[in-house]
């Protein structure tokens, strides 16, 4: 059987952790065990790599075993996982969909703040990452909560409170107490974009489905919501790699 070109760029090295080098990129392998799993299962995640899901009592052996016969759908499948841009010193990072330098500027007093197309970020470099994150989910919440304010007033609905988290599989949602979760990642995205997520979760606060009638509400929120749809598509997952060391 002819081996195509994406498995022949791809290696398995079996150390303790395991991980594929791909094209000069180092991806992990995150084994995890579960006492519900029945069988061996594979999934890619954006920012974890390659996790290897292993029943209770299956060895880390049958585990690798089951990766190398699976080794032609990671292969197909591997581009999915971007190459990371940790916070750093130059790196450029979207905010609101706009392109920022990274600038460490060590002489200045302060902390972070972003101006003309740069963040700057004072203090010594070995502090430059956590101010970085703390800043983003700072200033993430305060973009979001202009709007979730904005487009509840709208519909005279209330909510709880806001969290921050860092998820993957959703960029929102709604608790049935009212409270509403953004990842803070919606700061990465363009204005427009980031405003449908947050009036998508603010009409949930009227209706705790996917129902016409929910759509009809994001729809009077927020008008764009298929071109939206359509950026998050073909952007969103490039947006994991930011922030991750």
């Amino acid at each position: 059987m002819k081996m195509s070109a994406d498995r022949r760029n791809l290696e398995l090295v079996t150390d303790t952790p395991p991980y594929l080098v791909c094209e000069g990129r180092n991806i992990p392998i995150e084994v995890k065990r579960s006492p519900r799993a029945v069988r061996i299962k594979l999934r890619i995640d954006p920012r974890r790599g390659v996790v290897l899901l292993l029943p209770k009592r299956a060895s880390l052996k049958a585990g690798m075993i089951f990766l190398r016969q699976e080794i032609d759908w990671i292969a197909s499948n591997i581009k999915r996982i971007p190459e990371t841009v940790p916070f750093r010193d130059g790196v450029m990072l979207p905010l609101l969909g706009r392109p920022h330098r990274i600038t460490h500027v060590p002489e200045q007093r302060g902390f972070v703040w972003a101006e003309d197309g740069h963040i700057y970020v004072a203090g010594a470099a070995e502090h430059l990452p956590r101010r970085m994150k703390d800043w983003t989910r700072k200033l993430a919440k305060t973009e979001i909560s202009v709007w979730a304010a904005d487009y509840a007033g709208k519909i005279d609905a209330r909510y709880s409170g806001i969290t921050l988290r860092d998820q993957v599989t959703r960029w929102g949602s709604c608790s049935s107490t009212g409270r509403l979760n953004f990842s803070w990642r919606l700061l990465l995205m363009p204005e427009e974009v980031m405003r449908y997520i947050v009036a998508h979760e603010v009409a949930h606060l009227r209706h705790m489905n996917h129902s016409a009638a929910f759509w009809a509400l994001v729809d009077e929120l927020h008008p764009r919501v298929e071109h939206a749809k359509k950026w998050l598509k073909s952007n969103g997952a490039d947006l994991h790699k930011y922030g991750v060391e």
